[in-house]
């Protein structure tokens, strides 16, 4: 089972992991009230889809005013979103999540996720962030970073300050990088997910770490 990207942040935010300010909205006018609250100068206004590639299927707008953020939902509220992960009659939007914009210096990839054939689960990260881990592990698999994490023992700090250093992070960088791999290892074992991912996780320009998009899937079992 899969939830969309606003039930997942709310689950991010409830262990620690970092994301934007958002809110939820079914209308246009919901919108643009959720952009004056947010008060940020460039808000996101993103169809809720169970589906990847909304950017650029329409479903993903970047705008500078609440009239805007108005005039963006009255768009993907009600239009029928076609990416390469909807069904082929596509996905009918009736929820979009309006997000305070980030200052993006880099973006990352992130996850953790079930590997059956070492039975360890492992944390996945790769500076390809943006891109289609599949199209990333096609045309660059070096670029695709593993850490086994064995079941018995957990995450340990040491292996997420490992990940950080391959991926080119720096000391301070890496200082937040930790609590937040080690935040979003705590929600999937609790939550008893059979995926976590983030894609992209960015660097701000003020140095922070935030999931800009979310997945979380469930074994039906484990609901």
């Amino acid at each position: 089972m899969n939830v969309h990207e606003y039930q997942a942040k709310a689950l991010f935010r409830e262990f620690g992991v970092a994301v934007p300010n958002g809110q939820l909205a079914t209308t246009p006018e919901e919108a643009e009230r959720a952009a004056k609250a947010l008060g940020s100068p460039v808000v996101v206004v993103k169809a809720q889809v169970h589906a990847g590639g909304r950017g650029k299927a329409g479903g993903v707008k970047v705008v500078k005013s609440p009239a805007e953020a108005k005039q963006a939902a009255s768009q993907i509220l009600g239009m029928t979103l076609h990416t390469p992960q909807t069904p082929p009659e596509g996905k009918l939007v009736r929820k979009v999540y309006v997000e305070a914009g980030s200052n993006i210096v880099k973006e990352y990839y992130l996850a953790v996720l079930f590997d059956r054939a070492s039975e360890k689960f492992a944390v996945v990260a790769s500076t390809e962030g943006g891109m289609e881990i599949e199209v990333v592990a096609e045309k660059s698999p070096d670029k695709i970073l593993t850490s086994q994490v064995d079941p018995n023992l957990g995450l340990r700090e040491y292996q997420a300050r490992d990940l950080g250093f391959r991926l080119g992070l720096d000391g301070e960088q890496i200082k937040k990088f930790v609590p937040f791999v080690m935040a979003l290892y705590a929600l999937y074992q609790a939550k008893d997910c059979s995926q976590v991912e983030i894609n992209p996780l960015v660097l701000t320009a003020e140095g922070d770490f935030f999931a800009l998009d979310g997945k979380l899937n469930f074994d039906d079992n484990a609901l």
